[in-house]
């Protein structure tokens, strides 16, 4: 990690202070595309919306040729509708969300149908700004893995979380780092 860091630079990590909401629906958007073309979308969503923020008064009317024109496929439109429906017959759910742990986070978020892991610990790490979040199920903190071990191929899960283990409590900063060891010569995007 030494040699990453160096080449990287400063941790540019912080949360983002959008409203939970909001976190939300970029966390649907950046599901199984580039952080560009996630910045693209969600910057067209709420543009329609006047934000951002996004918030949900606005951003549930809106039709589906609407969401569509943004960028947003039907399944991740689905996944929004879910997250509206989910949050409407929840009142108190994200009232309050930043104070509870990881664990409680996670499996409220994954409750939503077509919210995942992997969105549950976006959200804790670039919404609530976590340190210690590992997502194990990330390609891209797989390929950095593989890189930073010399694996001879992605590690699952159980080896992914037991070979940064000691990375404790900052397993988010580190996932950052490997993120963006990629983007370096010579890194795999």
């Amino acid at each position: 990690m030494k040699a990453i860091i160096k080449a990287v630079g400063p941790c540019t990590l912080t949360p983002n202070p959008a409203d939970p909401f909001t976190l939300l629906v970029r966390a649907v958007i950046g599901q199984q595309i580039s952080s560009k073309a996630a910045a693209s979308i969600f910057g067209k969503l709420a543009a329609l919306v006047g934000g951002p923020p996004v918030p949900l008064a606005k951003v549930a009317p809106l039709t589906d040729e609407q969401l569509k024109a943004c960028g947003i496929s039907g399944p991740k439109q689905r996944t929004l509708r879910a997250v509206i429906e989910h949050v409407r017959a929840n009142p108190t759910f994200l009232p309050g969300i930043e104070e509870r742990d990881n664990d409680t986070i996670h499996s409220q978020l994954t409750q939503i149908k077509g919210i995942g892991p992997w969105s549950a610990d976006m959200f804790l790490i670039f919404g609530l700004g976590r340190p210690d979040v590992l997502a194990v199920g990330d390609y891209g903190l797989k390929v950095g893995l593989k890189r930073a071990f010399n694996l001879k191929e992605l590690p699952k899960p159980a080896e992914a979380a037991a070979l940064t283990e000691h990375w404790r409590p900052y397993r988010s900063v580190a996932t950052w780092y490997l993120w963006r060891s990629l983007e370096l010569p010579g890194g795999e995007k």
